[in-house]
This record gives structure tokens, sequence and C-alpha cells, in this order.
């Protein structure tokens, strides 16, 4: 569709120009988008919108932002190297107008772009025998590896993009940072490269080392035995069809050489992107899944609203040395290892009781690969939410917990140099330690390290009591319907979230949507945050926490109950925060103006939304959730109730793809029989 505008930045003359607008997609390789540009021959516009106000609550954290700021660097160096111009970048509080107005400048005739989530296969063709989608991880896996045809090869990137004059076309300033953020980034770039060239570097250095190993050190929390790769592969520097298909073939390799452990490490890491692909295959079909539970009971959860639990927890005071090492790691370079968010999310949603969408919120505002739909899945498996997920009631003791993923202490001690000279014999509870060896240690317990918050065997008696209230609250709407009143609670989607603390409201002053050359941004207030040093603020964390557990016994009452069971009108914007602005896109009037490349979907589908530290070596790396074995089932009728509002669901299509790479058929499949039957989480963090 040929669109007339001003030329102001060099548009007006007859021919194709084409604006790729790069979104979560931030590479030259396997890019649909891209390389469907560069074949038509126009001019090409590539461009970056900066809108975060789309996002709602989920704006991105300081590392996401100095993540964005280093990759957009890249790839701005990378286009012109293609021959581009430049990289243009506008800020809006809405893409789409922005789109429009970068349309009209240049005289565009096309926009292309790609899907926000990135996928082996579309979600619609992924479901079980009677056409429905998956509600468990493991027949999921299975069908997609044994689907009829494989994934689509990667594209290379193009050879050269062609660049009319947009040396009138201004680009707007994007703030990423403020000077009270810039030390902090400094160090984060000690130890990440971001850029889809670095991505591939990464790849290419986990393929030919850790990998061949990955079964056996995926689990040691005090190295680097992961991959790395998730914060390329949240940005979109690196395509998952790329890590699949390469993998794939190493594990063709070890297979043909007899190399068992290396072809089941192969296995695993494949899981591991299996579980990427779940969560956004989850959030897709069922798009609340970032505000609520997807097992309907567990909306009457009595869940623990205390800031002053969830302030101790974030700064890592919690008295339990892996739980503490673990934040502490987290503020301070943006990264955990699976297995410790694991450790810090069950001991958030299981021993202190808080819900658990602020700690999916902490997670995002702090994690270099915070990922909303990964985030979810990970959150609400531990939750005990889904139906294969780990078990509510089921509390992982972090004493037990480090000896297994961190058997020396090497890990704690790093993080927590209070109990460095602690022996390892104590070094996960040192609450049990002589006097003597906590002397001889330098560690006064309440003073310059804090008493455990909470004892395991009173948090696990008060767990039982929560629980039986769940169900009782539960059987006693049951019966409400049953009965036909009016005052019935409905499904979950009627359940309004609890809201989130303020800190985690005005953790970013945001930068103003109107681009302005040199705006300062408002420093954020992070005090709450930061770590600590324990003798000076130990004794104002005590005051608090005494005061808060003085009262322990009635902090479940002042639970405000009826937050939970009131209906509320549904916002809008529910939706958009899982997918972003490809739902405003497809809100459009415009259809034949916006292309997305090979993009159709099958006759007959209904259309749907979706939507540092010293151990650190130059690799970039990963994760693999634990999950509890799940029954051999498909679709459940529990998440039926999630989908009241949406009618308006809207994706663009895509041809099927149905070559093949190579003959899979010599490899085993190894097809999954349930979720790894111990701790992990977080499946955004790959490998």
């Amino acid at each position: 569709m040929s669109v007339s505008s001003s030329p102001m930045c060099g548009g007006g003359e007859t021919g194709m120009r084409i604006v790729v607008w790069f979104r979560r997609d931030l590479r030259v390789e396997d890019n649909p988008a891209l390389a469907a540009a560069a074949r038509a021959g126009g001019e090409v516009v590539p461009a970056y919108v900066w809108s975060p106000e789309e996002d709602g609550p989920y704006y991105p954290g300081r590392v996401s932002r100095w993540w964005i700021s280093q990759s957009l660097q890249h790839l701005d160096a990378s286009l012109r190297r293609l021959g581009a111009e430049k990289l243009v970048t506008r800020r809006s509080a809405d893409a789409v107008v922005a789109l429009l107005q970068l349309v009209r400048d240049t005289g565009a005739t096309h926009v292309y772009f790609n899907h926000l989530y990135d996928l082996l296969y579309e979600p619609w063709e992924v479901v079980d025998d009677e056409g429905q989608p998956f509600t468990m991880f493991a027949p999921f896996w299975n069908r997609c590896l044994s689907m009829l045809y494989d994934p689509p090869a990667p594209l290379l990137p193009p050879k050269k993009i062609n660049s009319g004059n947009l040396s009138m076309c201004p680009s707007d300033d994007l703030i990423f940072e403020d000077e009270s953020e810039r030390g902090s980034n400094a160090l984060l770039a000690r130890a990440w490269r971001p850029g889809w060239q670095n991505a591939d570097k990464a790849l290419t250095a986990f393929l030919n080392g850790p990998l061949a190993d990955y079964s056996v050190n995926r689990k040691k929390a005090d190295s680097a035995s992961t991959s790395l790769l998730s914060p390329h592969l949240h940005f979109g520097e690196l395509s998952v069809r790329k890590v699949f298909h390469l993998v794939r073939m190493k594990q063709l390799v070890w297979s043909n050489e007899g190399n068992h452990a290396a072809e089941e490490s192969c296995t695993l890491f494949l899981r591991s992107i299996g579980l990427r692909e779940y969560s956004r295959y989850l959030s897709f079909n069922h798009p609340s899944s970032h505000e609520r539970p997807l097992l309907a009971h567990l909306r009457f959860f009595p869940w623990v609203v205390n800031e002053c639990y969830f302030k101790i927890w974030r700064q890592g005071r919690t008295g339990y040395p892996l739980v503490d090492a673990g934040m502490r790691e987290l503020w301070a370079t943006g990264w955990l290892h699976d297995r410790i968010r694991v450790v810090v999310s069950s001991f958030f949603v299981k021993v202190l009781q808080l819900p658990w969408r602020w700690g999916m919120k902490y997670f995002w505002d702090t994690l270099l690969d915070a990922d909303l739909e990964s985030d979810a899945l990970g959150w609400q498996y531990i939750t005990g939410s889904l139906p294969d997920g780990r078990e509510l009631d089921r509390i992982d003791n972090p004493q037990f917990e480090g000896y297994k993923f961190d058997p020396h202490g090497e890990y704690v001690r790093r993080w927590i140099p209070e109990l460095a000279r602690l022996p390892t014999e104590w070094i996960h509870h040192p609450w049990d330690a002589p006097v003597s060896v906590l002397q001889a240690a330098g560690i006064e317990l309440g003073s310059n390290y804090p008493l455990p918050i909470i004892e395991l065997d009173a948090a696990k008696a008060r767990l039982q009591e929560a629980l039986s209230e769940m169900w009782q609250l539960e059987a006693a709407s049951r019966a409400t319907m049953n009965n036909g009143m009016e005052e019935g609670l409905g499904d979950s989607s009627e359940v309004p979230p609890i809201e989130f603390p303020q800190e985690l409201q005005m953790e970013v002053d945001r930068q103003p949507a109107q681009a302005t050359a040199n705006v300062q941004m408002t420093a954020r207030r992070r005090e709450d945050q930061m770590v600590p040093t324990m003798t000076a603020s130990l004794n104002r964390a005590e005051t608090e926490v005494s005061a808060d557990l003085g009262n322990s016994e009635d902090t479940r009452a002042q639970v405000p109950f009826h937050a939970h069971l009131e209906p509320r009108v549904q916002r809008q914007d529910a939706i958009q925060n899982a997918e972003g602005p490809a739902l405003r896109t497809n809100g459009f009037h415009q259809p034949n103006f916006f292309q997305q490349p090979q993009q159709r979907r099958p006759e007959g589908v209904a259309p749907s939304v979706s939507e540092a530290s010293s151990s650190w070596t130059g690799r970039e790396g990963a994760v693999v959730p634990v999950w509890s074995p799940p029954a051999a089932s498909g679709h459940s009728e529990t998440f039926a109730a999630d989908e009241a509002d949406v009618s308006s669901r809207s994706y663009l299509d895509r041809h099927p793809q149905s070559h093949r790479l190579m003959n899979w058929s010599q490899l085993s499949q190894s097809l999954t029989t349930g979720w790894e039957v111990e701790n992990s989480v977080q499946p955004n963090l790959i490998g």
C-alpha cells in the first residue's frame, strides 16, 4: 500500500521505500523482516522506537536499559557496514504514533517487522490430538520434538541494503541512564558484551566448550556452568532457531561418536530451550498469566502483604546465607544462576508467603535477562499454580540446598564477606555453629549478620494454616456457585491482583516521552534496595523486623481479604502488557500497509494474543527449571476461565515451514517424560 507524505527526509521518489522496525530482534542475522526488505530491493530505513510506557508497570529496569543502549549501538554499526545511513531512533509514549510519523517523514511505502516473540513453531501449530493447546510442559515439548517438519533454518545476514538519503531525517536522543547509574553500568560492561555479534561469539564458545559437560556441571552455583545466553535471546540478538539447530548438529556429531554423556547434555540444554518456548506458548494462550494464577483455587491463598519482609528479602538480610548471597549478587550484577533463582523465589513464596507477583516484578526490575513470559512461568511454577508445577506445600530447606549447589561455600563467601571465615561445616547454617567458632570467624549473629527472619518449622506450620484457609474459601465459593447465588465469585479472571509495593512503583522516574536533546533523568531512589553495611543498618533492620515479628500472629489477619475476592473491571492494558506494541499494531486500519514477511496464519486457526562476579568468564549464559513429574495430560479446563476478554485477539500470519535441515532420526529424541525432579525456575535463563 502506497502512502503519500512530504519528502522532508529525502523521500518522495518513485519506487519502494521500506521502514524496517526493530523491536525485540536487535540483530541482522536470521532477521526475516530485514532479509525481506533487502530482497525487495528498495530503499531501507532501519528504525527503533523506544516506548517503555506501553509496558505499563513493567518499565525496563536499570540493567535492561543499559543492555538495550549497548545493543542498539552495536546494531547501528552493523547496519552502517551493510550500507544503511543510520538506525533512526524515535522516543514516544506510543510506538505506533511514532512509526506512522516516521512513515510520513520518509515517504515509506511499506513497514516490515517481526513478531515480538521468537519461537521454533507458531503457537497455533503445537496442539494436542484434539486441536487444543497444551497446558503442561512435557506433552508440549514432546510434540515440538516430534513435529512432522523442522523449524525454519536460520537466515544469513543480507549482503547489502540500499539506503536513501536520511541526512535530514531526525533521530531522537534516547536516554537510558542517569548520572547515578553510570558507575554501576560501567561494572556491567566488564562482565557482559551486548550485541548480536557478541551473542554469536558467546554461543560458539558455549558449543565448543561447556556444552559437552553441561549435564554434570549445570547445577554448580559457584562456577560459570551455564551458557549465559538468555540476555542475548531476550533482546533478540540471537535467534532461538539458530541455537536449536546448532545444538542439534552438535548432538548428531556426538551421537555418531558414541559420546552419550555429551549427547545427554544436548538433550538437557534443549529442554531449557523448550522451557523458554513453553513460557511464550503459555502467554500466547493465556495472556494474563503474569497477573493471575492459572489454577483457579490459588486466587484464595491468603498472601502476607508485608513490605518489611519484602525489603529484607531484597537486601539479602533474611539470615539464610544462600538466599542472602543470591539477592546480593542479583542487585550487584543483574544476574543469578538458575538454581539460586529457585532458592530465593521459593523462599519468597513459601517461607515469607509474599505475593508472587511482587517477586516477579522485582526480578523484572533487576535482572539482565528480565523476561515477562519466562518470569511469569517460573514464578507460577514455584507458586504451584501450574498443572505440573511444584506443590505449594513443599518448602525447600536453604541449608540443604546450600550444600547441594554450593557444597564448599565459595558462593556464599563471595557475596557475604561477613561469613568468609566461617568453616564450610557451618557456612549454610551459622545459627547452629558453636559460639567459639562464631567468635573465631568474627561473627556476631544479630549484629554483623542477622538471625533467621523466621524459623523453617514455624514457616511450615504457617503455610499449612494458609493452605487450609485457601481450601476452605475455595470450597465456600464452589458451594455458593453451585447454589446459583449471584454472589458467586466466578472465575479467576475476576480476582484483582495485589497491588505492587510503593518501592516497586517508584523505582524509575521515566524519561519524558517528548524527545528533548539534553533531558536529565531524575535520580532514582534506590537506597531501599542497596545492600546495607551490616553494622550500620542492621540495628534499624532488626527494629523493623522485631516490630513486625512481634505481631506475627496478626499479620495474616491484616491482609485485606476483600482485595482478593471482590471482582473488578478488567483493565484493557492487562493483555497489552504481555505483548507490548504488537497488539496496537494489529489494531491498525491499514492491514495491507504493515507487512510481516512469511507470517501467515493457517486457515481455520483462530487469531490469538501473545505475546559482576569474580567467577564470570567471557561467556554469556543460562538455566534449566526443575519441575515435579506431571500427569500425562494435555488440555485442561482449569485454564478456560482465563480467556474472558480475549475476543479482540489477532496475530500476524505466517506461511507454514516444512523443509528439513537435517535427518534427526539418527538422534535420540529423548522425549520428555516430565519435569526434572529437582528445583529450578526462570526458563529465560537458557541453559
